[in-house]
């Protein structure tokens, strides 16, 4: 064949021959330190409940959750997100086992702070949904809809007790207007300004929450969608943004991670604090159920979703294989 221009002298092919070429010229690479583990406790349980809609993830006891740190550990991944699954008998409006020292939230930072130390970063969601009987992430006003301010009031509680209860990091995830300017104001009132906050900057009102509804015993009656953002919007995420930052966020994140990458590169870019992702609870289950038919590899297809959530601008992954991938890297 006749040289001419760049072939056929120039064959990207040739950086693609063998394994270990490729490893070498890899421009994205997984390490242990991306991960954080989300990790679900219910009070009242005497064994880890399987939660259906998600093979191999449970709600823990605190005796398994207290191990499930110590692997996290030991995977080298960096931090575990608690999120307590109160007694539904002890739910309310107000959500009160969210602002109670002994609720199992609280319960749960005690103990794995007593089990890792400093070993492994705390993070707690600071939200009312697990613990408010009609399953919103606020209080409601007398016309049933999520009062702002009201529940702002709340989220400074929660900020407060989860932070005595040893938190290294809370996530305010109720996308309220104001969130992370009252949550900060809470911390530094109590002479907490060592704690973090990561704020759920970006958080859609997605169909891929429907496993994690059955994780936190979900007691939704109707949608989130006078408060998380349209699918539809792009621009509003980098609105949210702005706004977090101004008052105060130390990392931001997006939820979902797979659906939105274009709106975590976005994010990426515009900032220059630490960007994290969550893999939720539908993206783990899609995989999980196709590759249970067979009809994908399941291995792979974890490590790619991963991959591109890392390539798109993610410095941190939330996502239920934590410690499994973690370990499969090291």
């Amino acid at each position: 064949m006749t040289k001419y221009g760049s072939f056929p002298g120039t064959r990207p092919r040739r950086l693609r021959t063998t394994p270990v070429m490729r490893r070498m010229v890899a421009e994205t690479r997984l390490h242990p330190a991306d991960f954080i583990l989300p990790a679900f406790v219910r009070e009242g349980v005497s064994e880890p409940v399987p939660i259906t809609a998600m093979p191999g993830v449970v709600q823990h006891t605190r005796d398994s959750l207290k191990k499930a740190a110590a692997e996290a550990v030991a995977a080298g991944i960096s931090g575990i997100m608690l999120f307590g699954v109160p007694e539904e008998e002890k739910k309310d409006a107000a959500g009160t086992p969210g602002t109670d020292p002994d609720g199992i939230l609280q319960v749960a930072i005690r103990d794995v702070r007593a089990e890792v130390g400093d070993d492994l970063l705390v993070m707690s969601d600071l939200c009312l949904d697990e613990t408010t009987d009609h399953g919103h992430c606020g209080v409601l006003d007398a016309d049933g809809r999520v009062d702002n301010d009201a529940t702002l009031e709340r989220y400074a509680e929660m900020a407060q007790v989860q932070a005595d209860a040893g938190a290294h990091v809370v996530g305010p995830s109720g996308m309220m207007d104001g969130q992370i300017g009252v949550v900060r104001d809470a911390l530094d009132q109590i002479g907490r300004e060592d704690v973090a906050i990561l704020a759920y900057t970006v958080k859609y009102a997605s169909a891929f929450y429907g496993p994690f509804r059955e994780a936190v015993g979900s007691s939704l009656k109707g949608d989130r969608k006078t408060y998380q953002q349209d699918p539809a919007n792009a621009r509003e995420s980098l609105r949210e943004l702005a706004l977090d930052l101004e008052e105060g966020a130390d990392m931001v994140m997006v939820k979902p991670a797979g659906p939105y990458l274009d709106i975590l590169a976005r994010v990426a870019d515009a900032v220059d604090v630490p960007v994290a992702a969550y893999q939720i609870s539908g993206e783990y289950s899609m995989i999980e159920a196709a590759a249970e038919k067979g009809w994908i590899d399941r291995d792979r297809a974890i490590m790619e979703a991963l991959t591109g959530i890392k390539r798109a601008g993610a410095q941190n992954i939330l996502t239920y294989w934590a410690t499994e991938v973690a370990q499969k890297l090291r």
